[in-house]
């Protein structure tokens, strides 16, 4: 019987390629570990929504999808963090074929960070993530061999609630106390007469209600009691105490506020029109 020899190194040579070439193994992965892969994949795969912020800039919602920023060879993708956010890290998954510079922009103490990225070739696909002194940015990263993003920021959600706060409180601003309505739709036209400590500071009217409102002093005092004139006769309307504020349920032409009896008696007359 013969026997076929292998020059020295040759088996384990061909030992090794064998086992290069076996199938590799099948992964498994537990329920709860594909769950999860199909959640991040939901996630990375959502479209979002994109749209066109100032200079061409493409704008993402910052935390609603993981966004996927389109690059090219021999181009710059300029990616714009939040001014005065401090980039701590920047994390990518491939460093040889892709190049990420910082660059700023801005004023000091309001300076935006820019992250500049380079791509070596057409076809890449690997991710990044950045994470900053706010927050942590998840970015997927594509180059293609003629379409690319040139500048590419966020809107924040906090932004966007920031600004329907402000937008609340100058509506609120703009609404007078007690009536609940702007200063537009108000009457001011009120005349009052005579001296008294609680002398109101301001009387308006929304054409039903009349709003008449005390200085703080009154606070802890017995209010006045208010008569509207009416054919020459001093007449009680329905009228209540909201703190120094008083609502009457009647559109005053002509009304007296009365406080104390005898000779400290004080009276104060009010009267419509300018």
């Amino acid at each position: 019987m013969t026997r076929s020899r292998f020059p020295r190194g040759c088996l384990g040579a061909a030992l090794i390629m064998a086992v290069a070439s076996a199938p590799a193994a099948a992964q498994h992965l537990g329920d709860n570990e594909v769950r999860g892969a199909a959640l991040s994949g939901e996630w990375q795969n959502e479209q979002g929504i994109v749209t066109r912020g100032p200079d061409g800039k493409v704008i993402f919602l910052y935390g609603e999808v993981q966004p996927s920023v389109v690059c090219s060879p021999l181009q710059v993708c300029d990616i714009e963090l939040q001014p005065g956010e401090i980039v701590q890290d920047v994390l990518i998954g491939d460093t040889v074929r892709w190049k990420v510079e910082p660059a700023t922009s801005g004023a000091m103490g309001a300076q935006a960070v820019h992250l500049i990225l380079k791509p070596s070739e057409a076809g890449l696909e690997t991710s990044m993530v950045v994470t900053t002194s706010r927050r942590t940015y998840h970015i997927k990263l594509t180059s293609h061999h003629s379409q690319y993003m040139a500048r590419v920021g966020f809107d924040y959600p906090e932004n966007i609630n920031a600004a329907f706060a402000e937008i609340n409180a100058r509506i609120e601003a703009s609404i007078v106390p007690g009536a609940g309505v702007p200063a537009d739709q108000l009457n001011f036209a009120f005349q009052v007469s005579g001296t008294a400590g609680w002398r109101p500071t301001r009387i308006y009217s929304d054409g039903q209600k009349t709003y008449i409102q005390f200085p703080s002093a009154i606070s802890g005092q017995d209010a006045p009691v208010l008569f509207v004139v009416s054919g020459g006769q001093n007449r009680i309307v329905n009228y209540r105490m909201n703190g120094t504020m008083m609502v009457v349920d009647y559109y005053i032409d002509h009304a007296i506020l009365v406080a104390g009896v005898g000779n400290k008696q004080q009276k104060i007359a009010i009267r419509r029109g300018g």
